[in-house]
């Protein structure tokens, strides 16, 4: 539609120059930079329509199968009996995606584990390659920034910088099927073992 629009009217521009006065070289000269300047014009037009016409690339794609409501149950890992649900959705006009806590059924666990614990987790690209981070906050004035990676289209990975002080962090996803199956890990300085501080499990909601 545009091409005939565009050269329609480029014909009729053109027959008016044809049959107006002056020199024939004028005219040829002025019919020939009317033209070139035409074409100009359509390639740009055409060019921007096809830029519009590419969708953006979506750096949460990898991630699509966290999304959804999950139950999670833990399995005892360090004496600790839980039972709830968290979901994964993406806000802000899907520029995060963000993880909640959507409810708490029942909860034991040793003195020094919080049964009444709440955090939130966003993940968010960054750079121009779009790079996947995630920084976690809890209710105990924790903050651990991640960066993430997807191992296998059903398992994403958080790590967390081993350069700063203190231990470090590994977050894992892993789905299958219609379950979703988690930990989160951590390893004391100077060492190579992770260990797991809690692992659960549980089907999409």
């Amino acid at each position: 539609m545009l091409g005939r629009n565009t050269c329609s009217h480029e014909a009729i521009a053109e027959q008016h120059i044809r049959q107006s006065p002056g020199n024939p070289p004028e005219r040829k000269r002025t019919v020939k930079t009317f033209r070139v300047v035409s074409l100009s014009v359509l390639f740009i037009l055409t060019f921007s329509l096809r830029a519009q016409s590419v969708p953006p690339n979506d750096p949460f794609q990898s991630l699509s199968f966290l999304e959804g409501t999950w139950e999670a149950k833990t399995d005892g890992t360090s004496g600790v009996d839980a039972n709830g649900k968290y979901s994964f959705a993406l806000e802000l006009r899907d520029h995060v995606m963000a993880r909640h806590m959507v409810s708490k059924e029942s909860c034991k666990g040793p003195k020094n584990y919080d049964c009444n614990h709440s955090d939130l987790l966003y993940i968010y690209p960054e750079g121009p390659e779009q790079t996947l981070h995630a920084i976690y906050f809890d209710n105990e004035g924790h903050v651990i920034r991640y960066q993430v990676s997807t191992p296998t289209p059903t398992t994403a990975m958080f790590l967390s910088d081993s350069s700063q002080p203190g231990p470090q962090f590994r977050l894992f996803y892993e789905r299958k099927a219609d379950m979703m199956f988690g930990k989160f890990q951590m390893r004391m300085p100077g060492q190579s073992e992770w260990k797991s501080y809690v692992e659960w499990s549980g089907h999409k909601d």
